[in-house]
């Protein structure tokens, strides 16, 4: 038996927003990061490795996993990610501010805000699939990292 794992990661680009520099970096990394190390099991799957393929679709976060012998899309409302996903981004765009010239200090502080905001982000993420794919936490953290992807704007 394979596995559960995830072997790639796509973001649609149909649905993707525009992206900065860093924006466009920070994709590239969670998904490098993602496939490099990851615990990814949807319900029913017997094993992997899986394909996934990240889209907005109607209001609604799509995860379209395709594996051996399996293959399957679910929709979460977004609703319940909103805030987060919000507030992550604007804690984001302030550290990317605060590279540019704030004290060490203020950066640390900025980062460690948006750290929690990040752990907060996957955490609510990892419940919503909760009986639909296992994953652990660092799955969860580049996980979110994405899907706050398909919401940035550059």
């Amino acid at each position: 038996m394979s596995e559960h794992r995830l072997s790639s990661v796509e973001l649609d680009a149909a649905t993707l927003p525009a992206a900065t520099a860093e924006i466009e970096h920070e994709r590239r990394v969670a998904i490098f990061d993602l496939v490099e190390k990851n615990s990814f099991e949807p319900a029913g799957a017997s094993g992997g490795p899986y394909r996934l393929k990240l889209s907005l679709l109607d209001g609604r976060l799509v995860f379209d996993i395709a594996g051996p012998e399996f293959a399957r899309a679910y929709g979460l409302s977004l609703n319940p990610l909103n805030k987060v996903v919000k507030d992550y981004i604007g804690i984001c765009d302030s550290y990317y501010e605060a590279l540019r010239g704030t004290s060490p200090g203020q950066i640390e502080a900025v980062d460690m805000g948006r750290r929690g905001l990040h752990n907060e982000g996957a955490e609510l993420l990892k419940g919503r699939l909760d009986g639909k794919i296992a994953v652990d936490h660092e799955t969860a953290r580049r996980l979110f990292t994405l899907v706050t992807a398909l919401y940035r704007r550059g």
